[in-house]
């Protein structure tokens, strides 16, 4: 590899634990592990990992959580791993930021797979920023660098997946997306929720911009969605 990319494995189970450690640095990857919630918090601060294999159901603090108090911290993938298979927690999970959802028991050559195109994503999202990092559009402003959004000047919390929609439809403002499109360039591969949940993110980031929201993310009925406004 040209330059280390460190993946964090967390899992109140040993067995799992060591064996997708051990499947990761096989491949050449720096691993680390972690055994519950909290732990998980300490070694992502510290060791600063490109991409989280995180289990749901842990002690102290179950991955939902954490993925909650990490939801801020740019340039980290997540794949959560669950026993469930409920849609509704699949969903819960990727408008947490995780970015995608696996359900055990795995494949472990399907989880390296999926964790190989996690990291591609996270690179490529890093190196496409834009240079100035400021989009305006309407009445909101974005600092891509600072993933921050404001209207009317003032801040607007976001989710993960609900800034990275914002940015890209209000970064090219009359341009059309199709709903696979924008599966594919936000979250990045194909998720058991489908296009159901780009139709979530589109509503709650419309609720989120208010009245104004309806007009400034519009459908294209039988298409997708795309952004409308001017430009200061």
């Amino acid at each position: 590899m040209e330059r280390e990319q460190k993946i964090l494995v967390v899992d109140d189970e040993a067995s799992i634990v060591n064996a997708v450690a051990y499947a990761f640095r096989r491949e050449g990857y720096t691993v680390e592990t972690a055994s519950n919630g909290e732990e998980a918090l300490e070694k992502a601060a510290a060791f600063h990992p490109h991409v989280i294999v995180l289990d749901v159901m842990m002690p102290k603090l179950n991955g939902y959580e954490v993925c909650r108090r990490l939801e801020n911290r740019k340039g980290i993938g997540i794949i959560l791993l669950t026993v469930k298979n409920d849609i509704v927690d699949k969903v819960l999970g990727l408008e947490l930021g995780a970015d995608d959802y696996m359900t055990k028991p795995f494949d472990l050559r399907e989880l390296t797979a999926r964790v190989k195109a996690l990291l591609r994503r996270v690179e490529k999202a890093g190196a496409a920023e834009e240079p100035e990092g400021i989009i305006e559009l309407g009445d909101v402003r974005i600092a891509v660098r600072q993933r921050l959004l404001e209207q009317d000047g003032k801040p607007v919390e976001l989710t993960p997946k609900e800034f990275d929609l914002a940015a890209l439809l209000l970064g090219h403002p009359e341009r059309v997306y199709s709903r696979e499109e924008l599966l594919e360039l936000v979250w990045g591969m194909e998720y058991a929720g489908g296009t159901r949940t780009v139709d979530i993110h589109v509503q709650r980031l419309r609720k989120k911009l208010g009245d104004a929201g309806q007009q400034l993310i519009q459908t294209v009925y039988g298409i997708g969605y795309k952004a409308h406004g001017e430009r200061p």
